[in-house]
């Protein structure tokens, strides 16, 4: 269950949307900031700290690149949230992820909310799409 929600947009088409999701034992904080061909992300557990760093971009032949910026190897916690965001959008995905290890159950939940919400937002292409229209989607939030 959501118990905050802050959206802001500016005229550059700028983005920015925080929200807090309270679960069992946890409680997720995300951030999502929306550029003109790229989505910012940031996901906590019970803090505000910023954890790893992960870019991940879209390659040719459908497969998506992702890099450890700050933090961590490849294979940690994060890196596939990133992989998968790319595949929906469509765009470079930039996302800092305090998750702890070890936790796939609680990596999921977050993914599925993340997920929802850029959903919501129109920030994700359409099966029909093969990569999303960016000017699009910020003309329809303005």
């Amino acid at each position: 269950m959501a118990n905050e929600n802050l959206e802001i947009g500016n005229e550059d088409g700028v983005q920015v949307n925080t929200f807090t999701e309270d679960l069992k034992d946890f409680t997720l904080h995300f951030q999502i900031i929306r550029l003109e061909k790229q989505i910012f992300a940031w996901i906590g557990c019970n803090s505000a700290k910023f954890g790893h760093l992960y870019a991940a971009a879209p390659t040719s032949y459908n497969m998506v690149s992702v890099s450890s910026i700050l933090g961590g190897a490849s294979d940690n916690t994060g890196s596939s949230i990133a992989r998968r965001l790319v595949l929906k959008t469509g765009l470079n995905i930039v996302l800092a992820c305090n998750i702890p290890k070890n936790s796939p159950m609680l990596e999921a939940d977050a993914e599925r909310i993340l997920i929802q919400k850029l959903i919501s937002l129109g920030y994700t292409k359409s099966k029909s799409q093969s990569s999303p229209s960016p000017s699009s989607n910020l003309e329809s939030k303005a």
